[in-house]
């Protein structure tokens, strides 16, 4: 994203603050202990330092009761720090449940359409560790942003009570502290933070990538070329991490100066009243203790300011993934199918980029209910682009697609993707049982259903066998079975669902051909008189279909054999 193009820290802010405002009583909570802990803190050195000049005679009231003040003043710090502590993050850990919760449900939407472009690794990189970092605002910032308003205000309140001189002095340092700096640092540090935050998600993209193809990389003799780009980009990670670490430091000491400058002033000022004959020492005193516990508390500040560097950059991330646009937006009132009696491509023209050529171009054919169709063509004609449209993943840029007559685009996508259940040539194996695998395919599906759909799979013989069956841990056995048993698995995952229409992406693209046989007698076996599309560039994988739709390339018009 280009700088002009970025949203602007306020906007930023205020998005985040739209977030918190779900958990309102608890940061409420957490930020009024903030302001108390502080204010408590500059009460301790008031208080002190009244202690002091009462037992020097300086001051009116008893040392008791300004020790007594002390004491209490000292345990409402250690309660508010507490307070704040636990309360701010036990509010910040839901928002980001809350955060993460809704960029899955976005990253629904939005594939697979509108996540072509984005590397899997960087998506996880938003998912895990950026939002982990917006934490920070959420249980660090909000609090502080109160006080650096309240303390310096109360502070130069107790300034011009004490004398006015004070006033001009210290007023251009609390606001040099407390704004101008801290916005000054956020403008100058936003590119440095952002830049540090891509370089991490680029880095966790490559490493998703390495570890999924440590075969390839094996094969191929690929590894030390690996690594050395590896190591390349940690360099880049640490190069921008350093220039992020400089500013931070630069950050965190420039305030500093201006606040040791204050008190020195402070100082003189004292001086100058001293020798003019004021006669209130022990108000400049007490002042000079304000001051010097109102600047510890203002300092705290330089840390936030450092840490929203990267916080912001995160936020930024996150917001690009939550503002993109579904490719697919459902009909404000959806039909609800009832069964697929008839599938309609009428002159279907799609391609996955509008400024490219089509995929396929003017399609037309109808399936039946209980019909067995193929589709056959060349690599890159189309094929697994036309069950793609049927699921709706994409829309058509021409043309139409219907099922029952009615419009595609009408449908309810639950209803329609209920009814259809698509089988690729890879069948995802999820990092559980294999009972909870065979079960994705039906929300609330009983060990009796899961059992009888591994029946019909021609699996069951195979789970049994394992030493803990259907409670086998696929994470442990994901890499030991073969094509054809995964494959397997995948169809007892369909069969469960009780689809009315199978349809198939290359499924025994992987298989040899005895495996392929006994995968294709399978489906017609269990699926017999059910409706099924067949995507594959095999004649053998389509032989026993009822019709043959045959995709060319290289013509516009498909040719439908009997």
């Amino acid at each position: 994203m280009s700088p002009s193009a970025r949203p602007g820290i306020l906007s930023l802010s205020r998005r985040l603050f739209r977030i918190a405002a779900s958990r309102k009583r608890s940061l409420v909570v957490s930020t009024l202990a903030s302001i108390l802990g502080n204010f408590a803190h500059v009460g301790l050195m008031a208080s002190g330092a009244l202690l002091i000049l009462s037992v020097a005679g300086l001051n009116r009231g008893a040392p008791p009761l300004w020790g007594a003040l002390m004491l209490l003043c000292s345990v409402g710090i250690g309660v508010c720090r507490y307070t704040e502590g636990l309360v701010s993050h036990v509010a910040a850990y839901k928002l980001l449940a809350d955060m993460r919760g809704d960029l899955f449900g976005m990253l629904r939407l939005l594939a697979p359409a509108r996540l072509l472009d984005r590397r899997k690794g960087d998506i996880l990189s938003v998912a895990v560790a950026d939002i982990e970092t917006i934490e920070f605002f959420f249980a660090h910032t909000i609090g502080p942003l109160f006080t650096i308003i309240l303390l310096p205000l109360t502070t130069l309140c107790i300034a011009a009570r004490v004398h006015i001189l004070f006033l001009p002095l210290l007023f251009p340092v609390y606001l040099l502290t407390c704004f101008v700096l801290p916005l000054l640092a956020i403008k100058t540090g936003r590119a440095l933070g952002q830049d540090y935050r891509e370089r991490v998600g680029d880095l966790k993209s490559f490493m998703v990538e390495s570890v999924s193809s440590l075969r390839e990389i094996q094969i191929f003799n690929y590894g030390e070329r690996r690594m050395a780009e590896a190591l390349e980009k940690t360099g880049g990670i640490n190069r921008a991490a350093h220039a992020l670490t400089l500013h931070r430091q630069i950050v965190t000491s420039a305030p500093v100066f201006f606040i040791y400058l204050a008190r020195i002033l402070v100082i003189a000022a004292a001086s100058y009243l001293a020798l003019t004959g004021y006669e209130d020492p022990a108000g400049i005193i007490v002042l000079s203790f304000v001051v010097s516990a109102s600047f510890s508390s203002t300092q705290s500040l330089t840390t936030v300011i450092s840490n929203l560097l990267e916080t912001y950059a995160a936020a930024e991330r996150y917001f690009a993934i939550m503002d993109d646009r579904p490719e697919i937006v459902e009909d404000p009132f959806p039909v609800e199918l009832e069964g697929i009696e008839t599938v309609e491509f009428d002159r279907v023209t799609f391609g996955y980029r509008r400024d490219r050529e089509a995929v396929i171009e003017d399609l037309s054919f109808t399936i039946k209910k209980g019909e067995n169709i193929g589709v056959i063509g060349e690599s890159g004609a189309g094929k697994s682009t036309i069950i793609r449209l049927l699921l709706r993943f994409w829309e058509p840029r021409a043309g139409e697609i219907r099922i029952n007559g009615i419009p595609l685009k009408k449908i309810s996508l639950k209803s329609l993707r209920s009814r259809i259940v698509m089988l690729e040539q890879e069948t995802l194996i999820f990092n559980d049982t294999i009972a909870a695998n065979i079960a994705l395919g039906k929300s609330g599906a009983t060990m009796e259903e899961i059992i009888r759909s591994a029946r019909r799979a021609h699996i069951h013989d195979f789970i049994s066998a394992l030493p803990e069956a259907y409670q086998t841990p696929m994470g442990e056995l994901n890499g030991r079975i073969s094509g054809g048993e995964r494959q397997r698995i995948g169809i007892a995952r369909a069969m469960i669902s009780g689809p009315d229409m199978l349809v198939m992406d290359e499924p025994t693209s992987n298989l040899d051909v005895l495996n392929e046989k006994g995968l294709l007698k399978t489906l017609r076996d269990e699926y017999h008189g059910s409706t099924i599309l067949i995507v594959s560039h095999r004649r053998s994988t389509l032989t026993n279909c009822d019709r043959i739709v045959r995709i060319d390339k290289k013509s516009p018009r498909n040719r439908d054999h009997n």
